[in-house]
């Protein structure tokens, strides 16, 4: 059935009637969410079920079931644990960003039935009635009825540059305000606006840039080429060449494939990023890219506005001086400020301090916006006057600069045949408790900081030094050339009259210089650059422009929230590299084992129960375990080669002394019980390496574990088909523990050596 649509055009003080409204969604003329959906709850058990390795598991557990050895089923319990523990983990962060995108959904106001109203852009119904202002995003299609905006299309045309819009023009979805204010009506919904058209499919692919997945995803894609045809020589191996039975084959087989995956691998990073995604969300963090967490964990340099981050955002008039006896200043800001319609910070402080009302027409108004830095009004009686950056207006501004550095200077200026100072009013920012102890936090870590605003930057030093510290180097950017701002942005802090384009490309030089790059910003100013960015960071207290294109968005509007954020990030990367060190021993040894008794004439010496004692205990209990304590060190390195420093050298110990105990002139089971101890106990000493210096609750987790690992072999030495642990095994499993301790210390110095 065709939808009909039939033009309202309602009173643009009345709006819709709640009549209209039903009607419009029954028709289904109602706008869509379009921002990224979570998985929905099917899709999460489905694709936690059905996994590769999951699948592989499987076809495993049922060829040991049609050779009959039931209790080698028990790694089934890891596989079935591991699957329920993810899926649990990923509803449980799913229903919290759900809940946090709920509280915070992006929202527009409309007039209907004669009233204001607030409401999500889900609401919103052809030909409904907007209001938008400074640093409101575009979210429909929209004709100007009454008002005039400068808007920034940067989303949709790639320019920067502002366009102004009057009555009867087309305000385009993906645009937003940079100045004025006006009403419009809503001509398109949903599929139908123009940026869901020109980015139907794109809008929903976002390619993730993590470096732990796409280290995930190396080690997986090699397993899966190598792990079939090694089981297949294996088996070959151990049912032709060794003239074993075809289920003794089987069954040694299946313990040497379980072994080299790492099956919870995956679910250890899905559930410390979700863990990651709780613990931000009760600190009034919104995560919107998880793996975000990570990025901004990596990261070199951060760059954040003024506004907002060493100051409130809010303003006070310090100081006003009149330069021109001829007009009266208090009187033209008055008028001034009650035409004015710029909602920002400075201009609500000149309306606070000039707030007598004034009836006066005007006859034209071009409004501030950050490019022009500066706004103009014609009234009826042909006065024009302009009110903004002093440097912009006047061309001999230097008798009060000194002065002025400290605070931020308008200047007031008549415009006739020549341009006429009037005045200049000071304003002072309202300075945050909490910045000085956020800086100090970034440079202690080794994050270097660029405070990048459209500020005069002798103001932002002046500043610093009222929050005692120290800062010498900075550049004015509207004196710079294109061609010198690479040279400037690598020499520099603070960054002043910053234009937003200049924004960007400050992001694009530290980007091309191998940096990474996080940016903090509330503004419309901000987006170009919050686009550009590793990681973006918006202020929930700012534009929805800023807030819409961000990674990450401060709820509580506090930026000593994102050392907390940096701090989850590097917990997440280290704890999960650490973690992931103790899988990857298994899979190596797994894997040269493997490889070994393709070729030696001896029989594999574990069964896939074996492999799950030791797994359990040295792998999956400490791997969780570890992956959720504190750590807040600087991320160094490359993740995957991290991994395998830490993990190949226990690998290759491990197969050192099952090969030596191979050899030995004892019988398969008890060659086959000392593996399983030598194992166990290596992977214990792995832990504890990891782990250094050890503190009070690592001491009581590895004397546990040793506990359930001694009492399983002695006790259940039935169900794990092992032998009687006598007196020369003991031994001998002392003297391959000794030389074990005694290699670990070697490859610890050797690594303690090529780091200096």
């Amino acid at each position: 059935m065709v939808k009909v649509k039939m033009e309202i055009n309602p009173d643009i003080n009345y709006g819709l009637s709640d009549k209209e409204v039903k009607e419009q969604i029954k028709k289904g003329l109602v706008n869509e969410d379009t921002t990224i959906p979570t998985k929905s709850v099917s899709l999460i058990i489905l694709s936690n079920v059905f996994t590769l390795f999951n699948l592989l598991n499987f076809f495993l557990a049922f060829l040991i079931y049609l050779v009959g050895s039931y209790k080698n089923l028990l790694f089934l319990g890891v596989v079935f644990s591991n699957t329920i523990i993810s899926i649990i983990q990923e509803i449980r962060a799913k229903r919290e960003v759900d809940k946090l995108k709920l509280t915070n959904a992006p929202q527009v106001v409309v007039v209907r039935n004669g009233n204001e109203e607030i409401i999500t852009i889900d609401n919103i119904v052809l030909d409904d009635i907007v209001k938008l202002k400074l640093g409101n995003q575009v979210v429909v299609d929209s004709i100007i009825l009454d008002g005039f905006v400068e808007v920034n299309e940067a989303f949709i045309t790639g320019e920067s540059n502002t366009i102004v819009k009057k009555k009867d023009d087309t305000l385009y979805s993906g645009s937003f305000i940079v100045s004025g204010k006006c009403t419009t009506k809503v001509i398109r919904v949903g599929k139908d606006n123009y940026t869901s058209k020109i980015s139907k499919e794109a809008k929903y692919i976002k390619k993730v840039n993590s470096i732990i997945l796409d280290s995930l995803n190396k080690i997986i894609k090699i397993l899966s080429i190598i792990i079939l045809p090694l089981g297949c020589l294996l088996f070959f191996n151990q049912c032709y060449g060794l003239n074993n039975s075809f289920n003794v084959a089987i069954v040694n087989t299946v313990a040497a494939l379980i072994s080299m995956i790492p099956e919870g691998l995956v679910l250890l990073t899905s559930t410390v990023l979700a863990v990651s995604v709780i613990r931000l969300s009760k600190k009034k963090v919104l995560v919107k890219q998880l793996f975000s967490i990570e990025t901004l964990a990596r990261i070199d340099t951060i760059c954040f506005d003024k506004t907002g981050t060493l100051t409130e955002g809010k303003m006070n008039v310090k100081k006003v001086i009149s330069v021109n006896k001829r007009y009266n200043l208090e009187e033209i800001m008055n008028n001034l400020c009650n035409v004015l319609e710029t909602d920002n910070a400075t201009m609500k402080a000149l309306k606070k301090c000039f707030n007598k009302k004034v009836n006066i027409k005007v006859k034209e108004i071009i409004p501030f916006s950050s490019e022009r830095k500066y706004s103009e009004v014609t009234f009826a009686n042909g006065e024009t006057y302009r009110l903004g950056a002093p440097e912009i207006l006047l061309d001999n501004f230097k008798n009060y600069q000194d002065e002025f550095d400290e605070y931020r200077c308008i200047a007031l200026v008549k415009v006739s045949k020549k341009i006429i100072p009037l005045g200049y009013i000071l304003l002072e920012d309202v300075l945050r408790k909490d910045t000085v102890n956020t800086i100090k936090y970034f440079q202690k870590q080794g994050v270097d900081i660029k405070i990048i605003s459209g500020d005069n930057p002798k103001m932002i030093v002046k500043l610093l030094k009222r929050l005692n510290i120290k800062v010498n180097n900075y550049v004015d950017c509207s004196k710079v050339s294109d061609s010198n701002l690479e040279e400037c942005v690598l020499n520099n802090t603070i960054f002043g009259r910053v234009s937003p384009f200049q924004k960007r490309e400050i992001v694009k030089i530290l980007k091309k210089h191998n940096h990474i790059v996080s940016f903090v910003g509330d503004g419309v100013n901000d987006v170009l650059a919050l686009k550009e960015a590793d990681c973006s960071i918006a202020l929930a207290c700012g534009s929805e422009a800023a807030y819409n294109v961000s990674d990450l968005v401060l709820l509580d509007s506090q930026f000593s929230s994102v050392p907390k954020i940096v701090s989850e990030g590097r917990r997440t990367i280290h704890n999960i590299e650490r973690s992931a060190s103790l899988f990857i021993v298994k899979t190596g040894y797994a894997v040269l084992l493997t490889l070994l008794f393709m070729i030696i004439p001896f029989k594999y010496p574990f069964i896939p129960i074996q492999i799950s004692l030791t797994g359990v205990l040295t792998i999956g209990i400490p791997s969780f375990i570890l992956a959720l304590e504190p750590n807040d060190e600087i991320i160094k390195g490359n993740f995957l080669t991290n991994i395998f420093k830490k993990a190949l050298p226990t690998s290759l110990i491990i197969v050192l002394n099952i090969l030596i105990i191979t050899i030995l002139p004892i019988s398969e089971a008890d060659s086959s019980t000392l593996s399983v101890l030598i194992v166990g106990f290596i992977g214990f000493a792995h832990i504890y390496r990891i782990c250094k210096p050890l503190k009070q609750y690592h001491i009581i987790m590895l004397v546990i574990l040793i506990a359930i690992f001694l009492t399983s072999v002695i006790s259940l030495k039935e169900l794990f088909s092992l032998t009687v642990i006598n007196v020369p095994m003991l031994i001998l499993v002392s003297i391959l523990l000794g030389l074990c301790l005694l290699e670990f210390y070697v490859i610890d110095l050797i690594q303690n050596q090529n780091k200096e």
